[in-house]
């Protein structure tokens, strides 16, 4: 009951097959039947016809494909449409059977690797994701050409990412072309997370600098776009912290708030009475 139970789940994961899905469909029937020891009959040919002198092992080998063959066509068969099926060929072998449906989705692998690669080349990081996780994707485009035998060399890689970085990035691609060595796609990927963290802490500090230097700006403008309520406004200020400061201040002499000690009066009787000259404007 296990066993059987086991059988079924492994047969429902495997994908129904449509338009776009054939390289995963065929990847899982692989592995399915593999995995329950039924692929024989896609690995090995039919042995030959057994006779009245056939060996217990050549008899053996005849049972073990024809199990294999049937249960694999079953399988197959039973994660088709309908409508799919029709339109291939009946065929008594599985791996004639799994051949003749490759043939079907032969011009789908051309169209497919066209979409993907035209992609690829195409790609332009704008910032809104990680670029770790940008990099990885274009990794992964390149791992689907490769299976759609189409198959791109590394370098190649690091070159589309370069180029389809920013310009923000203009001083990094600059300084990689200027190196000897090649990078590869896990140095890459760590240079340019690096790289990207830079610009982001120099995006923040230009940001608060570009801040405080507007909040000056601001009143400047002001004073000469209105120019008189500015003044008037500005004497005003003045006037406050005049008084502020007058408030702040005392006078060495009388030990008074308000005055400094060359204004204060006091001082200026006692210097009369002492004989000494007037006090200069220092302090």
């Amino acid at each position: 009951m296990d066993s059987a139970s086991s059988i079924f789940a492994n047969v429902n994961n495997i994908p129904m097959l449509n338009g776009t899905n054939f390289k995963k469909w065929k990847d899982d029937i692989v592995i399915v039947l593999g995995c329950m020891d039924l692929d024989y009959a896609l690995r090995e040919d039919r042995p030959t016809d057994l006779t009245s002198a056939s060996t217990a092992e050549q008899r053996a080998a005849m049972e073990k494909w024809k199990r294999s063959n049937r249960m694999s066509l079953m399988i197959m068969k039973h994660s088709i449409p309908k409508a799919i099926r029709g339109a291939i060929p009946e065929k008594t072998r599985a791996k004639t059977f799994l051949d003749q449906i490759a043939n079907q989705f032969a011009a789908n692998e051309k169209v497919d690797t066209s979409v993907i690669l035209s992609k690829l080349v195409s790609m332009r990081y704008k910032g809104k994701e990680n670029i770790r996780e940008y990099i990885m994707e274009m990794s992964n485009l390149m791992t689907r050409l490769k299976a759609l035998k189409l198959e791109l060399l590394e370098d190649i890689l690091v070159h589309l990412v370069l180029i389809s970085l920013p310009t923000q990035f203009s001083l990094f691609k600059i300084s990689y072309n200027t190196l000897k060595e090649k990078w590869t796609m896990n140095e890459l990927i760590a240079q340019c997370v690096q790289e990207e963290e830079r610009l982001k802490q120099e995006k923040i500090e230009s940001a608060h600098l570009a801040s405080t230097s507007q909040g000056f700006g601001t009143n400047k403008t002001r004073k000469m776009d209105n120019k008189g309520k500015q003044t008037a406004f500005s004497g005003t200020s003045k006037q406050k912290v005049q008084k502020k400061q007058d408030k702040e201040i005392t006078c060495f002499f009388c030990k008074k708030a308000g005055h400094m000690k060359k204004t204060c009066t006091k001082y200026a009787a006692w210097r009369e009475r002492k004989g000494l000259p007037k006090e200069p404007n220092s302090n």
